[in-house]
């Protein structure tokens, strides 16, 4: 390489060291802030990760404690002092804190923890379908037989599990009108439903034996 050549080549390096200073020092500060913000990003993620992890874990283990009473009342009241966030906690508590007080025989005061957990908007909606499907349990003396089947028919279509439980409520309800043939056809789905558990195909099973039917029948109209 000749003299001539290599001053050139040395010149050309010097000239792109030169922008390269020249556009850290113009541009430079961006990519510190994108540095920046995506460690800090991380890093408070994983502080609020960790936060969730322990706010999870203190409420577990004051539900527990709370459960760990041999009295039903004391066990309602417990759960009653415990703290939610607004990550579902209000709502597990709630129907745990009426399951209790049922246990206790307060049954207005296990109806009211239903419902409050079945008109949280803010509530997950299995939980307030969960609250809304206990609470037509209790509102037998409450509400007509129409009522109660709008609002079993109000569960079908969400959570399949519930759906399906649902459906055996509406079966019920039908045998308490005497529709015997409607109910017969009713417990033959749940029967055959991929969604139903093997103790609510046996109870359905069981019912259609009771009722003369048979785990063929439809419903003819």
């Amino acid at each position: 390489m000749s003299d001539t050549d290599s001053f050139i080549e040395e010149v050309t390096e010097e000239v792109r060291r030169d922008r390269l200073f020249a556009w850290v020092k113009r541009y430079g500060w961006i990519v510190i802030c994108v540095v920046l913000l995506t460690v800090g990003a991380a890093a408070f993620y994983e502080y609020r990760k960790a936060q969730s992890t322990a706010q999870a874990q203190a409420f577990g283990d004051n539900v527990l404690a709370a459960l760990d009473s041999n009295a039903a009342e004391e066990r309602a009241l417990a759960l009653a002092g415990i703290e939610t966030g607004a990550d579902g906690s209000a709502s597990v508590l709630g129907l745990l804190r009426a399951k209790e007080l049922f246990e206790a025989g307060n049954i207005a005061d296990a109806k009211a923890a239903l419902q409050q957990v079945s008109d949280d908007s803010t509530a997950p909606l299995v939980y307030r379908q969960v609250a809304t499907f206990k609470l037509l349990a209790l509102q037998t003396d409450d509400l007509s037989v129409e009522e109660r089947s709008a609002g079993y028919q109000a569960l079908i279509g969400g959570n399949p599990q519930l759906g399906v439980l649902a459906e055996e409520q509406l079966a019920l309800l039908d045998i308490e009108q005497g529709k015997t043939k409607e109910a017969i056809a009713a417990l033959n789905s749940i029967v055959q439903d991929a969604e139903a558990t093997a103790g609510l195909k046996r109870r359905a099973t069981q019912l259609i034996i009771a009722l003369g039917g048979e785990l063929t029948d439809v419903l003819v109209e």
